[in-house]
């Protein structure tokens, strides 16, 4: 009876430790990439559009309804200065009604100077999951990470580029694809950056390769297993999640997935988005190290959102 006691208790504490040893093994090999940068800045006072063509300058208008020489022209009409002053007065209190209008309601050209300084901002997310077979895009988006200049707008706008060119050139190999975006304000769009990109970098147990703001930093890649990296072909089940996060000034539309077509127009949108529009963005990947994959398991317990394309 104890015996017999004994072997269940061994039995069972086997299976406790080769569960948890594997899901060990599998978390601890999963590596992940991120490259990017930008920041969610609100545009300087100095370049706000302005009405007349050169710079904005607040105040009196005086060729648009401002209080300038339709107030001045009484001065120069007859009457007695009760009348003047009652006119004036009249002319005063229609200017700044009139100010006060264009400033609540954009004016007469639909512009508003505190849309400006809090303009409409969109935060969108375009994934990709592909067959592990796609070595390649690992050995791109790696030295693109090591090499990208991402202090700048125009670095950052050739990081999106480059990743979606590596994205495209391959279509072959996608598997799920997934789109989101949300149009919000420039004072609530940061927040919801963070907070879709923090999303992301939890899923992986480390970030091995990081180039953000032109601060890189590198990180043992080598899977848990050690030994060489893998280049035999992967076998069906394995994959490279790319995840693309951009923050882009005014609206931006992207395609629901539902198909191979629909990845590709979300892809090439989202490219397409040139430095002077372009905030902020992060191209984030998993694994980062090319003898590392996702498995089913993986993509169906974090990424519940992608669909088969």
């Amino acid at each position: 009876m104890i015996d017999k006691f004994l072997k269940t208790c061994i039995a069972f504490g086997l299976v406790i430790t080769l569960t948890f040893g594997s899901a060990h093994s599998a978390l601890a090999a999963r590596s992940g990439g991120r490259i990017g940068g930008g920041s969610f800045s609100a545009p300087s006072r100095s370049i706000a559009p302005s009405r007349g063509g050169g710079g904005y300058a607040p105040g009196p208008s005086y060729g648009g309804g401002g209080i300038g020489f339709p107030f001045l022209l009484p001065l120069f009409w007859g009457g007695g200065g009760g009348g003047i002053f009652t006119i004036l007065i009249m002319f005063a209190i229609a200017s700044f009604l009139v100010n006060t209008f264009r400033k609540a309601g954009g004016g007469d050209d639909g512009y508003s100077e505190y849309d400006s300084y809090n303009p409409t901002v969109t935060v969108a997310k375009v994934q990709v999951g592909l067959l592990a077979n796609a070595r390649y895009l690992q050995e791109d988006l790696n030295k693109l990470a090591i090499s990208a200049d991402t202090s700048t707008p125009e670095g950052r706008a050739d990081v999106l580029q480059e990743s979606a060119l590596a994205l495209l050139r391959h279509p072959e190999y996608w598997v799920y694809g997934a789109s989101d975006s949300e149009v919000s304000t420039l004072n609530s769009a940061e927040a919801k950056f963070n907070q879709w990109s923090l999303g992301e970098r939890s899923k992986v147990t480390s970030e091995t390769l990081v180039n953000v703001n032109n601060q890189l930093r590198q990180a043992d890649s080598t899977p848990t297993g050690g030994g060489e990296l893998s280049t035999e072909v992967q076998e069906p089940g394995e994959y490279i999640l790319v995840t693309v996060l951009v923050g882009v000034q005014g609206n931006l539309q992207l395609p629901s997935i539902n198909g191979s077509d629909d990845l590709r127009q979300a892809v090439q949108k989202i490219s397409s988005i040139g430095s002077d529009r372009l905030l902020a963005v992060e191209v984030l990947w998993t694994p980062q190290s090319e003898g590392d994959v996702l498995t089913t398991d993986d993509i169906l317990a974090n990424y519940p959102n992608l669909k088969l394309v």
